[in-house]
């Protein structure tokens, strides 16, 4: 399903998407929920969107990912595609795609690591990427729309909760975005 977004952007692109509005709950700001359970199966009440971090260079096969295409093939798929340049956007650090699996929930293929190993002692994660990420996300999240995600670029991409919170926080939870936080049970 590919949908128009002209939400902020200069000129229209398109994505594959969740909507074409953006309304949001600027007075019933909920803090970030933390659960146990599966990022893979949050509760169908409300339309939501999977959010994880990928790679800029076209790898898909450890950490979340693998949980991922255990449930569907569709995101793989699609990000396949689109690291070898079929897509309407750049593959790009920050670029985010949207992959409807159900009749109400997307996954964000959201691109915010460098490679996939440590370079020099740094690790793979990009803040800023992230963050850029979380925005595009945030601005194209239609109202009464669920966020889950594991913590991000905390995995395989060497990032700490301590700097991807606030990021969260700030790029969806302030401005009325539910945001559900999953860790497994055990880890």
């Amino acid at each position: 399903m590919l949908v128009q977004f002209l939400a902020d952007d200069k000129s229209p692109r398109r994505f594959r998407g969740v909507g074409c509005c953006v309304f949001r709950n600027t007075f019933n700001i909920m803090p970030i929920t933390y659960l146990i359970g599966d990022a893979t199966d949050p509760p169908r009440n409300n339309p939501g969107i999977i959010v994880h971090v990928c790679n800029d260079i076209g790898a898909w096969g450890r950490g979340f990912v693998l949980a991922l295409s255990q449930r569907w093939k569709e995101p793989e798929r699609e990000y396949r595609a689109w690291a070898k340049g079929d897509g309407s956007v750049p593959f790009d650090l920050g670029q985010v795609q949207l992959v409807q699996v159900e009749d109400n929930l997307w996954v964000a293929n959201l691109i915010g690591q460098h490679g996939i190993g440590r370079y020099q002692g740094t690790a793979p994660v990009r803040y800023e990427a992230i963050e850029e990420g979380l925005r595009f996300v945030g601005r194209h999240t239609v109202y009464g729309t669920f966020v889950h995600m594991p913590r991000i670029g905390c995995g395989l991409a060497g990032g700490t909760w301590d700097k991807i919170e606030p990021i969260v926080q700030a790029e969806l939870v302030d401005k009325g975005v539910p945001v559900f936080v999953y860790d497994l049970v055990g880890v």
